[in-house]
């Protein structure tokens, strides 16, 4: 797709460069390699800007919207635990759905999706309605969680550390921006919550855009590599040949055809090339499905994906209120919470690169667990008077999720590998956090006080700091599958 044109046109078995007359004829304008290469860059970025504002836009005007809509009490508690729900029961759907239609569509599909929900959610006029928009925002939002880690390792295989990090810094930007932004910016527009929530669909909106040019396409760069140029391509795309199988599947026997029929693909040796690779595709293609229950790495990494998701969506949805019974005012609480959320922005960048440097990344989830117990002990003995400490200490210990991220990346060998490893890490994991942010409110509301949820908040981080260790060794998911 990117630069396979050029590749095609010149490359021959003689030094003498030959043109082939089909492709010269067909001359269209197409994307170069760096260029189409930026726009994925955009995408990602744009796709992860657009994964939480849903969520936390929504914790920002919560009693409002309880009072526009009449919500109970418990029902608003339900809101709490949608995403986690959300994310489990449709990000397993997202590998089945990339195989069809290809990552690319899938999330713009979501983009798109994203769109609609946040539109439509602040003027449903019920409870019902406006739980079922956000059901179709949160929906969009779990297939894109899933595949992001599977883009990055398609398109960027020698970089997935960095471009983890990229991906991870943007989501906690747009994380954090909508909890800190949401409140004054309804103010600003008229003081209108459904103003205030629906002003987010622009920004999803806005993602749709760069993944609209890969809708269509299925490809991905290092199979096209091969096809061209032979054996530099797996240096430099790596799982890529497997990706191509996960994404076009009987698209690669359909396109064999004229090879099989001794039609000339191309031309020349690179025709025999690009012959050569969609059989390979054809035949990863067939290739099954990993066991992915048998590895005890993915249920490590299931567990550590689960329980941090367990602290992030507590932290989301009760930390505010801790500093605000401990006599913090509203507006400061508010600042807290966006610190604890922006603190992920530079060490989503940085944690990812340190991890991929590193043989065994447990160390790492070690000291994000000792800095979530140093914040929940500061939350219960001085929550008001180190309260910008604890913040700080917290947003370091929410930065598991990048290093959740990254370890998905590289615990399988092959993109199909991925796949498969970030649907079953992300959707159980969700299922485990549903349970924690409602456990919370219910020892929160019998107790009287905030000692009993810290109590099990710190409790909670000790197993997490345990599978992130085991999820941390240096194996694969393929090799423990197949014993």
């Amino acid at each position: 797709m990117m630069g396979i044109m050029a590749s095609e046109e010149t490359r021959t078995t003689n030094p003498t460069t030959v043109r082939s007359p089909v492709r010269a004829a067909d001359e269209s304008p197409v994307p170069t390699r760096a260029w189409t290469a930026r726009l994925i860059v955009l995408g990602i970025v744009l796709a992860a800007l657009n994964l939480r504002p849903a969520i936390t836009s929504l914790g920002a005007l919560l009693q409002e919207v309880r009072d526009g809509l009449g919500m109970s009490g418990s029902m608003a508690g339900l809101l709490t635990s949608v995403p986690p729900l959300c994310f489990a029961l449709f990000g397993v759907t997202a590998p089945r759905l990339a195989r069809r239609f290809g990552a690319g569509a899938v999330v713009c599909a979501g983009m798109v999706a994203i769109t609609a929900g946040l539109l439509i959610r602040p003027y449903a006029g019920s409870t019902p309605a406006f739980l079922a928009a956000t059901a179709l925002a949160l929906m969009g939002i779990a297939v894109s969680n899933v595949l992001m880690p599977v883009i990055v390792k398609r398109w960027f295989p020698d970089r997935v550390g960095s471009m983890t990090g990229l991906y991870s810094m943007a989501l906690a930007l747009g994380t954090s921006a909508a909890a800190a932004v949401t409140v004054p910016m309804t103010d600003a527009l008229g003081g209108n919550w459904q103003t205030g929530l629906a002003v987010w669909a622009a920004l999803a909106a806005a993602a749709v855009l760069p993944w609209l040019p890969f809708v269509r396409d299925r490809r991905v760069p290092g199979a096209e590599e091969r096809a061209a140029g032979g054996g530099d391509a797996p240096a430099r795309g790596g799982a890529a040949g497997d990706d191509e199988a996960l994404a076009r599947g009987d698209a690669a026997t359909r396109e064999d055809a004229p090879a099989r029929q001794g039609a000339p693909a191309h031309g020349g040796a690179s025709g025999r090339a690009g012959a050569a690779a969609r059989k390979d595709a054809r035949r990863r293609a067939e290739t099954p499905a990993l066991r992915i229950t048998r590895s005890r790495t993915a249920w490590a990494l299931a567990v550590f994906f689960g329980l941090q998701a367990t602290a992030a969506y507590i932290t989301m949805g009760w930390m505010a209120q801790i500093f605000r019974d401990a006599g913090v005012p509203a507006s400061t609480a508010g600042l807290l919470l966006a610190v604890t959320m922006v603190m992920g922005v530079p060490l989503a960048f940085v944690i990812p690169r340190v991890a991929t440097r590193l043989p065994h990344q447990g160390p790492i989830a070690l000291v994000l667990g000792v800095c979530g117990l140093a914040g929940y002990a500061g939350l219960y003995f001085a929550p008001a008077a180190g309260a910008w400490a604890w913040a700080v200490l917290l947003g370091i210990s929410n930065c598991a999720f990048p290093l959740a991220l990254t370890m998905v990346g590289m615990r399988a060998r092959t993109g199909a590998g991925v796949a498969q490893l970030s649907a079953f890490a992300q959707s159980t994991g969700y299922l485990i956090s549903i349970p924690g942010p409602l456990l919370v409110g219910v020892l929160y509301q019998h107790s009287g006080g905030w000692g009993l949820p810290i109590a099990l908040m710190t409790a909670l981080m000790i197993p997490q700091m345990a599978v992130g260790v085991l999820a941390g060794r240096n194996r694969t998911v393929e090799d423990e599958a197949a014993r």
